[in-house]
């Protein structure tokens, strides 16, 4: 049995949500009874486990992460070390990031500017593919970090790209970039815009899910 946070008000429905510490918060009416709690939090259960499983891990991450010793790059981790003759303030061989030994905040700045750079050489230039081979016109694109967003389209057809993505796997920035560029012609998630991710992408629910569970993970420079 879960135990619930129980807050009771005037509402007139039931309804749980899951804090930042992983707790099960459940909002209740006066008149609800604990049995009646219980059995819907028990209706719930399958997605109160998922959540709080996806919270905790990004509890225990967030705290790995003050002891930096690896960087996400497009999809796998490779250790950093700290150099102070490196020529540059950070350099990637293929096997391993380099950094000089800066403080966490100038190490965030520099890691940022270049996910920034490899971006842009990396993953624009699969949007040109895409946008080239379905015929989809785009008039600019921009590419910056976002907080709540992977990317997004304008009424103009203007796209934003969350340059963040260059930590995910190559699939996860096709399903992002394929995303927006749909949007150039269907401008809301309607079941022809979902038609036309898949048509091009057939394995788009596999990024998306990858996006969903490890999302969080591209956020904590």
């Amino acid at each position: 049995m879960i135990t619930p946070h129980i807050i009771r008000s005037k509402r007139k429905t039931l309804s749980l949500s899951i804090n930042e510490n992983a707790d099960l918060v459940v909002r209740a009416p006066h008149r609800a009874s604990y049995d009646e709690i219980q059995k819907f939090i028990s209706e719930k259960s399958t997605w109160i486990n998922n959540k709080q499983r996806l919270i905790k891990a990004q509890l225990e991450d967030n705290e790995n992460q003050h002891s930096r010793s690896q960087c996400l790059y497009l999809g796998s981790l490779y250790p950093l070390k700290i150099d102070n003759s490196n020529v540059e303030p950070i350099s990637f061989n293929g096997h391993m990031f380099t950094i000089t030994n800066f403080n966490r905040e100038r190490i965030s700045l520099h890691l940022k500017s270049w996910y920034k750079k490899r971006f842009i050489e990396v993953a624009l230039p699969r949007l040109s593919y895409f946008s080239d081979k379905y015929k989809l016109k785009v008039n600019q694109v921009k590419v910056k970090e976002q907080k709540t967003l992977w990317g997004s389209c304008s009424s103009k057809n203007n796209i934003n790209l969350n340059y963040l993505l260059i930590m995910a796997p190559m699939k996860v920035i096709d399903y992002v970039i394929v995303h927006e560029l749909v949007h150039t012609i269907h401008k809301n998630h309607s079941a022809k815009f979902w038609q036309k991710v898949e048509t091009i992408m057939p394995n788009y629910k596999d990024a998306r899910y990858w996006l969903k569970e490890n999302g969080y993970k591209l956020r904590r420079l």
